[in-house]
């Protein structure tokens, strides 16, 4: 089996024309340029391919959110237990754990087709403007402080 490398350039390359006025990339076209990258890494790496077929293969939807339920309690254990990464290991075990989760989110947006940099941002927004979010409603009784 080939192992696919995907050519990973720089953000310019990830939005394409998608760009906005004057060259510059909305957060939304960034992270839409980087979801088709990992997706499309993970299409060709069979991924998404039935392989006794070769067709494509119909995710569960469940499965696909339990694998990034597994990557945060990697992280946590990483944190924890203060290990360095197995395969990356000049980096902490709760930063690649943490990416891993951020890859399996970006992959099942694109083959689920689910539009995550548009949420994303206007989760953002919204979440700037809620009352709840704000210092003094965390602070007050039955407030958001952990």
């Amino acid at each position: 089996m080939t192992y696919y490398s995907p050519n990973f350039e720089g953000i310019q390359g990830l939005a394409g024309s998608r760009s906005g006025a004057a060259g510059e990339m909305s957060t939304r076209s960034i992270l839409a340029g980087l979801i088709d990258m990992v997706h499309d890494s993970n299409l060709k790496a069979g991924w998404w391919t039935d392989l006794s077929t070769g067709g494509k293969k119909q995710r569960n939807v469940g499965e696909l959110l339990m694998l990034c339920v597994s990557e945060l309690a990697e992280a946590m254990e990483g944190h924890r237990k203060s290990k360095m990464d197995d395969h990356l290991p000049t980096r902490p075990m709760l930063e690649v754990e943490l990416a891993d989760t951020i890859i399996r989110i970006f992959d099942m947006a694109g083959g689920l087709g689910l539009d995550v940099a548009g949420a994303f941002v206007e989760k953002l927004q919204y979440n700037a403007k809620r009352a709840d979010h704000k210092i003094e409603a965390r602070q007050a009784d039955g407030g958001k402080k952990y």
